[in-house]
């Protein structure tokens, strides 16, 4: 069967597939709706439609009827209220305590410039990042990419507080990077941008499939690398037949460069930046902000360089659906790092020339010249000062009453843009230890 349709947004296709087929109403009964790779085609590629990363990035309908997908052949998916996300711990640790590798010299990577998920892994293993981690000697990379499943049967808990039965019949799975050291087998997870949450598929399948495959144990390593540091996390799962059973074992995070930052340095960039007069942004269309994460502002500068990218591309590199691609666009463009252009008949996000030189600084000299960036906004610069003399983050009613007072952005958008604020004043109090 051809594709039509191929002008279809993830959301729009998946729309018409609950509109075309009985999804909904059959998951709400049976629990579950097996739907063919051919049902999908019809309105857009399955590829594009069933591989979701984290949850941010799930279509909106989808989200509505709260129904997940997992592939059980590589034809065939199933649909239905499963739940299959692991959420991440945040990076709260400061980064003064974690541990600092020095990467050996070799000409042909540069640490400030690791930019996709293969070469994080290059670093992780030049620099015996992973080896520390599992403890276990010398890693030896040994597989990678894609590979069948095999057949197995698992349970996964659904939103209905029942756990449902899944048969998969070599469905498709892709490894980042498979290690073996004296003791174990490692499969890894490897991603180069923050997410809040991560598919537990992506460690799932893999493990099912090399669980029959050799004799030492699996060990599971997700691995996230951004703003030139890796947090690393063990998984496993207490059941081997049992998908919902995942646990965080450990976590560890390392700095490949300088990353100690003083409350004194932070208060120098405070006095020697000089403070926007026009905090409301007025006559310029640069909304307020409404972006959570700066690490994720951080994520999508990183990616962007040399790589511009259309708001759709944005949202499936960083699973995103197409209004928080919008919110990290005006996040990037109110710290004057991002802007839209026209190229071949398309509009392009990048990098400004700021954007540019902010990516090719050093670890400190980056977080200090975003903390510049923020600061020349009044709302910011002012609690900043608090902070600093108390080192106590401003609640949440005493943003909004300060958002009414500057202005900043209507009345009812102060509430949902006030923990926004909140949040990267703490990403600034984060780096350093008061």
């Amino acid at each position: 069967m051809t594709e039509r349709n191929t002008g279809l947004s993830a959301n729009e296709a998946w729309k018409a597939l609950f509109e075309k087929y009985p999804i909904a109403e059959s998951i709400e009964k049976e629990g579950i709706y097996p739907i063919r790779a051919d049902q999908i085609r019809e309105f857009r590629e399955p590829r594009l439609m069933a591989k979701w990363d984290s949850s941010d990035s799930l279509p909106d309908v989808l989200r509505k009827h709260k129904v997940n997908i997992l592939p059980d052949s590589r034809t065939s998916y199933v649909l239905g209220d499963f739940l299959l996300y692991q959420e991440l711990p945040e990076l709260s640790e400061h980064v003064t305590q974690m541990t600092h590798i020095e990467m050996p010299d070799y000409e042909s990577i540069d640490v400030n410039n690791i930019n996709s998920e293969a070469n994080a892994i290059h670093g992780l293993i030049l620099s015996g990042i992973l080896d520390d981690f599992l403890g276990e000697g010398r890693n030896a990379e040994t597989f990678n990419g894609r590979m069948g499943t095999g057949a197995f049967d698992f349970r996964v808990d659904t939103v209905r507080g029942v756990s449902r039965s899944i048969h998969v019949e070599n469905a498709q799975c892709e490894i980042d990077g498979g290690f073996e050291n004296q003791n174990s087998v490692v499969i890894m997870e490897a991603k180069n941008v923050v997410h809040r949450d991560f598919h537990v598929r992506q460690l799932y399948y893999p493990y099912r499939l090399w669980r029959t495959k050799v004799k030492k144990p699996i060990r599971l390593v997700f691995c996230v690398y951004s703003n030139m540091i890796y947090r690393l996390f063990e998984y496993r799962f207490r059941e081997l037949e049992n998908y919902s059973s995942i646990e965080l074992v450990r976590m560890k995070n390392y700095s490949l460069q300088d990353t100690s930052i003083s409350m004194e340095e932070l208060k120098e960039v405070r006095r020697s930046t000089p403070m926007r007069t026009d905090d409301a942004m007025e006559g310029t269309k640069i909304p307020f902000i409404q972006a959570n994460s700066m690490e994720r502002v951080i994520s999508l500068l990183e990616n962007m360089y040399e790589n511009p990218m259309t708001s759709q591309q944005i949202a499936e590199l960083m699973d995103f659906d197409p209004r928080q691609s919008d919110y990290y666009y005006n996040a990037g463009k109110y710290l004057g790092l991002f802007e839209k252009r026209r190229e071949n008949g398309q509009i392009l996000t990048g990098l400004t020339p700021l954007g540019q030189k902010v990516f090719k600084l050093n670890y400190k000299e980056r977080q200090l010249k975003l903390v510049s960036l923020i600061l020349e906004h009044q709302i910011f610069a002012e609690f900043f000062d608090e902070l600093a003399e108390t080192g106590a983050l401003p609640d949440k009613k005493a943003v909004e009453d300060e958002m009414r007072r500057l202005r900043v952005c209507g009345e009812g958008q102060i509430v949902r843009r006030a923990s926004s604020v909140q949040r990267w004043l703490k990403w600034i109090l984060n780096l350093t230890r008061l």
